[in-house]
């Protein structure tokens, strides 16, 4: 039996409708939304906001929670399946997003945060996200996050 593991997603809005992207600390070149896993017992509403302040130093008074959507699933790859496994019992994440909309009185964006998991931040606007900053393996999922969240096609027309 496939296993998930939950894990919550924060698609953070500025004033300006720009989206809140930020390059993975150890991967260069890699560009994500803040996420994490939920952690047993723990609600999905207060895995994000454990997620947002430990990832990014937003507290959940920085913004506002418009909407959510759930159930997107995908597989680890088949290197890295193992080692989950073992780890956590899951063979991938079933993912939820939040849209949120981040106050005019935020502070700024900090991803020095311990342990590090960004080493750079950047606002875009949503038709500008990239299948190309993240493996393979997790284009399905953002392609249906952006389609469904944002109305925008990431894949490529066949």
């Amino acid at each position: 039996m496939v296993r998930y593991r939950p894990n919550v997603a924060a698609l953070i809005l500025n004033k300006d409708g720009n989206l809140l992207i930020c390059e993975r600390y150890t991967v260069p070149g890699a560009w994500q939304f803040p996420q994490g896993g939920v952690d047993s017992g723990e609600a999905l509403e207060a895995a994000l906001f454990r997620e947002i302040r430990e990832e990014i130093g937003l507290e959940k008074n920085h913004y506002d929670v418009l909407e959510s959507r759930g159930d997107y699933r995908y597989l680890y790859p088949p290197d890295v399946r193992a080692k989950k496994i073992k780890k956590h019992g899951n063979h991938g994440q079933e993912q939820t997003y939040y849209l949120c909309q981040l106050k005019d009185d935020a502070p700024p964006i900090n991803v020095n945060q311990s342990p590090q998991e960004f080493r750079a931040y950047r606002w875009i606007h949503p038709e500008e996200f990239d299948l190309d900053w993240l493996p393979s393996f997790k284009h399905e999922v953002y392609s249906s996050v952006m389609q469904d969240f944002f109305g925008i096609s990431l894949m490529p027309e066949s």
